[in-house]
């Protein structure tokens, strides 16, 4: 059945005013805490502007209605307080006496207390509400940082003044007239002395000498400006992969003494040091990432000695994560403040865990071990040395990709699980952060909420189920969760699957894939969203699924390491059996007719579906692509694809393997791309041309990184619509 593309765009407004005027009920709890930590009430809002007061016991555990609300409203009426309904009191500010059995509460700006054992209610003056017991200092990661903040120009004391002159460093005395004091004499034009960092002790100096890197830069034309005129030329620096980038060379030098050395730490030729001073002086600290993400260092150094020693020195074959660790809410090298001690991020061990190291020794030892991976670190107590943090994959039965909350001590101890049910998981915590209320649900499963004791995360007692029942009645389904076995037989593979509102399995439904596989995250949605997902797609007749596919991160290294030196993978072996699997228990699922679209990495990697696997993809829609990982931002393409820059590249670029293409292929690029140079799609289609294939191309003018805006949404859909639908697009120019 061919659907007109008017009678899509009304079977999508018609479901979207279903559910618009579907009410969800119980979706979230505000918590009203005890001050003294006793109870705790909210209210729930419930179908025709009825409300529930709910009173929790939480020393007894017990959830129950906060009152009888018949009681309580005829008894406001003889009071004279009005007429209240049962169902719709106009309650605020409610406080309990649990032990009096009362409870006090605002209504229509009057205060009142009832007692709950007769139901008298009396009129009182404002409660004065005590103030909260004293609440646990919470503190977040430490950020990197030094315990002495070195001056750049002035030392400590303030005696002395350090500069650069004939690109030496030199200092002087801050009293007038003071004679300059020479400290280096190698500095020279191309390669400089710059910042200066002083000691405590203010007698000893460390530097750099700078040989400035050579970097390539980015053209771009804006061929119609808003305000008219001839069109613009933009051009700015851009690191490349292979670029040369600025080094820094490591100096020392003792100012009583007149000392210059160079300690034999090797350059630094990936990102400017930051160092560290000790307090005492003596040591001065800094990380240091090899180029190519192989090898990353804390390197300590002795300016009493001159000598240097690691304190961390990690190597892998592959890669080490060193790119977007701050999303982890904390950095990969935590320094403590009350102990000469690092927290420290690894996934040395084949999964991103904890490791408490002891700077003195270097020694290293597992704060958190096992087949899961943490995902963010909320918190570190370093007085209880414990460490509050997230991660997913420590329950066998439940997709890996779920977040649960945890703590554990600094030395491996007391792990502590605060949530356990099957679902993804958001934790609010009580004012004296003894319980917390836990929020869980799954893309498939609408949120339940549970109230769980912090001490030792047991559930202290259910609290609500989000009621979804009239947003059922209008038709809405949630997407299904499906998973199949990968490329190694054993690995599971997990991925959504989004079907028409009409679906009919009588039918054959192409099928069209969001694609994105960047190595940096993983994609495939998780939390409870009532939301039609994919429903401009759906209500044409298509069927949309999202996948994580081996080479992203989240799972184990292995898993992560498919992406090495191999992005043109994209874990598209596991994404076709994964549609292989799902076909076979749906015979609807029509995997003759497989549509791919995505930007940027989902850009390459969906022009890389038809050129690397053409036998199963067959059409495809690619946005902004980085069409050639060669031609795109070095600091993330070197973290995967590493360096130097190699055959590999080659073998990964859509560019040098434009010939292959086979199946239809449609490019949008916008002409002012800050993030992927738009000259990257330009050059992939110069390549096509160059091997006489047929595709399409869309240049937004004045566009930057994105899908085209509404111009490109419209043709993108056409070209599914044609190539997998048989739908002829209508002439667009005719007026109506």
């Amino acid at each position: 059945m061919k659907i007109h593309p008017a009678g899509a765009l009304l079977a999508l407004l018609i479901g979207t005013l279903a559910i618009t005027h579907a009410d969800i009920y119980k979706i979230r709890i505000d918590p009203h805490w005890a001050p003294d930590g006793s109870w705790m009430w909210y209210r729930n809002n419930l179908a025709k502007g009825e409300r529930e007061f709910i009173l929790v016991d939480l020393k007894k555990g017990l959830r129950q209605q906060a009152f009888d609300h018949d009681k309580l409203a005829t008894a406001l009426k003889e009071a004279g307080a009005g007429e209240p309904g049962a169902t719709q009191l106009p309650l605020e500010d409610l406080s309990f006496d649990l032990q009096k059995g009362t409870t006090s509460f605002r209504m229509q700006g009057k205060w009142y207390r009832c007692d709950l054992g007769n139901y008298r209610i009396e009129s009182i003056e404002k409660p004065q509400v005590p103030a909260p017991a004293p609440r646990e200092e919470e503190k977040g990661p430490s950020p990197q940082g030094r315990p002495y903040r070195a001056s750049r120009e002035v030392s400590p004391d303030g005696r002395w003044r350090a500069y650069v002159k004939d690109h030496n460093l030199w200092v002087r005395a801050r009293e007038e007239e003071s004679e300059e004091i020479q400290l280096s004499t190698d500095g020279a034009a191309g390669n400089s002395y710059q910042a200066p960092f002083w000691a405590p002790n203010s007698n000893n100096l460390a530097a750099f000498r700078i040989q400035p890197g050579k970097v390539s830069e980015v053209h771009m034309v804006e061929s119609s400006p808003r305000k008219g005129g001839r069109a613009k030329l933009h051009t700015r620096r851009y690191p490349l992969p292979g670029d040369k980038f600025t080094i820094h060379e490591l100096n020392w030098f003792d100012l009583a003494g007149r000392e210059h050395r160079k300690p034999e730490v090797g350059l630094i030729d990936f990102r400017g040091p930051h160092l560290r001073w000790t307090g005492d002086g003596r040591h001065f600290r800094y990380e240091k990432i090899d180029r190519g993400h192989q090898r990353f260092r804390i390197i300590e150094v002795d300016i009493f000695t001159g000598k240097h020693r690691n304190i961390i020195d990690e190597r892998t074959k592959t890669f080490i994560w060193t790119e977007h660790a701050l999303r982890l809410g904390m950095p990969r090298v935590n320094w403590l403040q009350r102990t000469k001690e690092i927290l420290y991020l690894s996934e040395k061990d084949g999964h991103r865990h904890i490791y408490l190291v002891d700077i003195a020794s270097g020694t290293m030892k597992p704060v958190t071990k096992g087949e899961f991976v943490v995902r963010h670190v909320d918190r570190v107590d370093e007085k209880k040395r414990q460490i509050w943090f997230r991660a997913s994959g420590r329950h066998r039965d439940q997709d890996p990709y779920l977040i649960h909350f945890y703590r554990v001590n600094f030395d491996g101890t007391g792990f502590t699980a605060l949530t356990e049910s099957d679902g993804d998981h958001e934790i609010h915590y009580s004012p004296d952060r003894k319980f917390i209320i836990d929020t869980y649900s799954r893309i498939d499963r609408a949120p339940i909420h549970e109230l769980r004791r912090v001490s030792d995360g047991k559930l202290v007692c259910k609290l609500e189920e989000t009621d979804i029942s009239e947003l059922v009645a209008t038709g809405w389904e949630p997407p299904e969760v499906f998973s199949a076995k990968g490329r190694d037989g054993t690995t599971d593979i997990w991925g959504i699957v989004c079907k028409p509102a009409d679906f009919d399995p009588s039918r054959k439904y192409p099928v069209l894939e969001d694609m994105y596989a960047g190595p940096h995250d993983s994609y495939v949605p998780k939390r409870w969203n009532p939301g039609r997902r994919y429903s401009g797609w759906t209500d044409m007749g298509f069927v949309v699924i999202k996948v994580d596919g081996m080479g992203t991160a989240n799972r184990s290294k292995a898993f992560h390491d498919v992406c090495w030196k191999n992005l043109k993978d994209a874990g598209f072996p596991d994404r076709i059996l994964w549609h292989k699997a799902y076909a076979k228990e749906n015979p609807w699922y029509d995997i003759t007719r497989v549509g791919i679209h995505g930007g940027s990495a989902g850009g390459q990697s969906s022009t890389g579906a038809l050129l690397f696997h053409p036998d199963f993809y067959k059409v495809a829609v690619s946005s902004c692509g980085c069409h050639d990982n060669r031609m795109d931002k070095a600091s993330w393409n070197e973290q995967w694809m590493g360096y130097p820059v190699g055959p590999h590249y080659a073998e990964s670029s859509n560019i040098d393997n434009a010939h292959r293409l086979k199946g239809r292929l449609l490019l949008i690029v916008g002409e002012l791309d800050r993030n992927v140079p738009p000259e990257s799609t330009l050059r992939l289609a110069d390549a096509l041309i160059r091997a006489n294939k047929d595709f399409d191309l869309i240049v937004v003018p004045n566009g930057g990184h994105g899908g085209g805006g509404r111009h490109g949404d419209r043709r993108r859909k056409d070209f599914f619509r044609k190539h997998l639908l048989g739908i002829e697009p209508p002439n667009y120019n005719i007026s109506k």
